[in-house]
């Protein structure tokens, strides 16, 4: 039985205990920065189980202390954890504690106050990225402008496949990534229940960013 619950085909709601048990805790107002950051974390580390799931193995020689035997591994060199800036960091030190061998990608986007739309400041990617898994992550998809921007920028260089992950989400930025990009599946530990004017997610738990960097 998996963690995760298919919410649409494209839609991947993890749903483990102790993701939410941590997703509350960093709702919390009162949370500390580093308690926020310790968590986000913790909660990375969690879905990056879920989200390499179907990550392919290959067959390797090894020899156990009593002998020599064919065992599976991965290979996270064939990974790349693709960080939208600045709040992407949170997620992607946990993820890349779990698969430490995956390059890393940035992806540089702020949005414009006026228009909400996604304009890009920076963009480096690993070599011979048409070999890769990309898995692109931001702690929130709220509007979904940056997600899909980031998202056609990478799907420019070919990769073998892409991947969007966050921490929470809502019915506006998954309808706005899925008609853009109906292709890539979604990961989110919450889909919270709409936007508010600004462009924030309610309930949600603030600015991300502001939250992992002690930020105002």
């Amino acid at each position: 039985m998996s963690n995760s619950d298919h919410i649409t085909p494209h839609v991947h709601l993890v749903n483990h205990p102790l993701v939410q048990h941590k997703l509350t805790l960093m709702r919390k107002k009162e949370a500390s920065t580093n308690s926020f950051r310790r968590l986000l974390n913790e909660v990375s580390m969690l879905m990056a189980y879920e989200v390499t799931r179907d990550m392919a193995m290959q067959d390797v020689e090894i020899e156990t202390p009593l002998e020599t035997m064919s065992a599976k591994m991965i290979d996270g060199k064939k990974l790349v954890f693709v960080s939208i800036l600045r709040a992407g960091t949170g997620i992607l030190d946990g993820m890349l504690t779990v698969v430490p061998g995956a390059r890393v990608g940035h992806i540089g986007l702020y949005r414009d106050p006026k228009t909400l739309q996604a304009v890009e400041y920076y963009f480096k990617m690993p070599k011979d990225m048409q070999e890769r898994d990309v898995v692109v992550v931001d702690p929130m998809l709220a509007t979904g402008n940056s997600a899909a921007a980031a998202v056609q920028r990478i799907k420019a260089l070919n990769p073998k496949s892409i991947k969007f992950v966050c921490l929470l989400t809502c019915p506006e930025g998954i309808a706005t990534m899925h008609k853009a990009h109906p292709d890539v599946p979604i990961y989110t530990a919450a889909i919270d229940r709409q936007l508010n004017e600004h462009g924030y997610i309610l309930p949600g738990l603030g600015d991300a960013g502001d939250r992992i960097f002690g930020t105002q």
